[in-house]
């Protein structure tokens, strides 16, 4: 066998549907929607067509002074989506952009507030929010952060919403900054990269209380989860008549087309920055930010949502997904198998060193492309699923774990980070 770090990647020509087909007409099984951006398949007709309706019309002006129906259109899609409650909208450029802006915004609401020293984040433990230096200071994945920890912010960390007493943890934290913290940033139901780790929605609304109680913004990073992944629309659709002060998407929000990212926020926090005074304006900008053929993506993804019975069908796929992988639960070396929504996620005990590399390397023959967290395999395929689609995907998935354990014995042999 080859040495794992001298395979090349992997060569795409094209994608139809769930499937991604290399230069040499092999074809692979897109089983994490190309890092979660994925909606509705590859090569999507009706978003190709929006795309190109735009491209021919306005491909882009700057949002400084200007505006244009695309942005304005989406704008006000998602607030519908909320119901009013979170009716502005900032763009950016990709997830972390909207990281930073929300923390930004965050500060700078508390200081026209005549707060300045409200300036302080908690972030919670194993939180993935972006690679940016202020994204990174309130991420806790030790392989995207520690080389970079000399130049990140300080950032108070509290135990992830799982994890046992969390919330009389987070209180504590709160109280001991006495006033100081200006935002809690959480990734809602499902935290990503740290291994798919999920939680009730009870939890979010104890949260949102308690950021509440303690004058604190609520920052719900929705970059990965929202777009439907979790069965609604919002991961906080889950959490009746409450919203977060902050709302960051991206990923699917353009189907996985371009690049755009969304914060979505309160008039409270709208009217803050409402001032002749410069300095009391939010001054964040990105050249290409509301790009008017990236919102016109977006805005198909919403019509989708919109005028089609795809939130009714969501949960019909991940029956599908449940089903299929439920007999995974019996593999003796397969723990923890849970799902949200479409994604579903299990780990693998004494997995063997570099585990994510050796599957991922199998399941390419197996025809599938897809890339575990160090020993958590996880699923978050396009919203194309059906039962036999879904059983096939299990029989895949179970042959190349068999494959890969069959080369490490049960040894006891620590996860690797992939």
């Amino acid at each position: 066998m080859a040495r794992l770090d001298a395979v090349p990647p992997l060569a795409i020509a094209r994608g139809e549907g769930p499937w991604l087909i290399d230069m040499d007409a092999r074809r692979y099984f897109d089983a994490t929607s190309s890092w979660w951006v994925n909606l509705f398949g590859h090569s999507d007709a009706g978003l190709h067509q929006a795309i190109a309706k735009q491209a021919g019309t306005l491909p882009h002006v700057m949002l400084a002074g200007c505006t244009h129906a695309p942005a304005v259109e989406l704008a006000e899609g998602l607030r519908a989506l909320t119901g009013g409650q979170l009716g502005h909208a900032f763009f950016g450029s990709d997830g972390a952009s909207a990281t930073e802006i929300a923390l930004k915004m965050s500060a700078h609401f508390w200081r026209n507030q005549g707060l300045p020293d409200k300036c302080e984040f908690i972030a919670l433990a194993g939180g993935y929010h972006g690679e940016t230096l202020g994204a990174l200071s309130v991420t806790d994945v030790p392989v995207f952060r520690d080389a970079y920890a000399p130049l990140l912010r300080a950032t108070h960390l509290a135990p992830a919403l799982h994890e046992q007493g969390a919330l009389e943890a987070i209180e504590a934290l709160m109280q001991q900054l006495d006033g100081r913290c200006a935002a809690l940033i959480v990734e809602p139901l499902i935290q990503g990269a740290s291994g798919m780790r999920m939680h009730g929605p009870e939890l979010l609304a104890d949260l949102r209380a308690l950021c509440t109680r303690h004058g604190v913004h609520l920052i719900a990073d929705e970059i990965a989860v929202g777009c439907g992944r979790t069965g609604r629309f919002f991961a906080w659709d889950h959490v009746e008549g409450q919203r977060p002060d902050f709302v960051l998407l991206s990923k699917g929000i353009t189907g996985g087309t371009l690049p755009l990212s969304v914060v979505l926020t309160t008039d409270a926090v709208f009217n803050a920055f409402l001032s002749p005074e410069v300095a009391r304006g939010f001054l964040h900008s990105h050249s290409y930010t509301g790009n008017p053929i990236a919102c016109a993506a977006a805005c198909e993804v919403l019509r989708r949502f919109r005028e089609t019975d795809l939130l009714q069908q969501l949960p019909v796929q991940a029956e599908h997904l449940r089903s299929a992988f439920l007999p995974l639960a019996a593999h003796p070396r397969v723990t923890g198998l849970r799902q949200t929504g479409t994604v579903l996620a299990f780990d693998v005990s004494n997995p063997g060193e570099r585990f994510a590399e050796r599957f991922h390397l199998a399941a390419r023959r197996h025809e599938l492309l897809i890339r575990p967290i160090g020993a958590t395999v996880y699923l978050m395929p396009p919203y194309l699923l059906n039962e036999a689609l879904a059983g096939w995907l299990a029989r895949q998935v179970q042959a190349v774990l068999d494959e890969v354990l069959a080369q490490a014995p049960n040894t006891g042999a620590d996860p690797a980070h992939a």
